[in-house]
């Protein structure tokens, strides 16, 4: 469902990315994924697609010839055009099991985030490494591509590697919080969320949210030494491919 209200410039044709640069009037073959697309639904030289790839804006194109094996396109004119959050927001997460993290993935694209980190916890029921751990990588980053597609984003969420949370945390600068509010999500505080957000207006920000189970007492105290500081959503326990979006959702109605 659309929110309220049509964006300005609204695409035109499908939206489709593509992993290249190009200029106004230069020619050039679809990818194979992004034909295949126009393929299915069946369009015919002379129809109108918007093409974006990732690096600002929107183009139009026209679809200039098409056969079994190709889709070749010729590009029109640049829209200048931003459709994300007025707050940068990175979602660290213990990755949820089964289908639930591709289904945050493709929300949380559509809510626009700007990153999400995959991490492996203690009580993570989804434990992933080596080459299995860069395919999912790999799928994610296509779920979300598919959600900018889909929702006008003209910008990808940065999918990072699959970490372990303490190395994750290890990693980050304890000495620039100011740059970014970080706050943990913790079932356990008192202290509600949005007061870590007060008087931030368009403050980048980054939540970490558990796995199923949540975080231990030792990945919060882990935490809390990197900067994080902790909140809660409310007075209900959410899943753990819930609470992320709720809090990203309150920021996404910011803007």
């Amino acid at each position: 469902m659309s929110g309220a209200g049509a964006a300005p410039s609204a695409p035109i044709g499908p939206r489709l990315y593509v992993e290249r640069p190009w200029s106004a009037g230069e020619r050039f073959d679809l990818p194979p994924t992004a034909a295949r697309h126009v393929q299915v639904l069946r369009l015919q030289p002379g129809a109108t697609l918007t093409l974006f790839n990732g690096a600002g804006g929107e183009w139009r194109a026209r679809i200039a010839r098409m056969d079994r094996a190709s889709v070749g396109v010729e590009v029109e004119t640049h829209v200048d055009v931003r459709r994300e959050l007025a707050r940068r927001v990175t979602l660290a997460l213990g990755m949820p099991a089964n289908e639930r993290m591709d289904a945050l993935i493709e929300k949380a694209t559509e809510l626009g985030v700007a990153a999400i980190q995959p991490l492996l916890c203690e009580r993570s029921v989804l434990r992933l490494s080596g080459e299995r751990a860069a395919r999912r990588v790999a799928h994610w980053r296509g779920v979300s591509i598919a959600a900018c597609e889909q929702s006008g984003r003209t910008e990808l969420p940065a999918i990072g590697d699959v970490l372990a949370v303490r190395d994750w945390l290890a990693g980050l600068d304890a000495s620039r919080t100011g740059d970014t509010r970080r706050i943990v999500l913790s079932p356990a505080s008192n202290a509600p969320w949005g007061a870590g957000l007060a008087g931030a207006a368009g403050t980048a920000v980054m939540f970490l949210s558990g796995p199923e189970g949540g975080l231990t007492a030792t990945e919060e105290a882990d935490a809390v030494s990197a900067g994080f500081v902790p909140a809660s959503l409310g007075a209900r326990v959410l899943r753990a491919d819930t609470a992320p979006l709720a809090a990203l959702a309150w920021c996404s109605l910011e803007t």
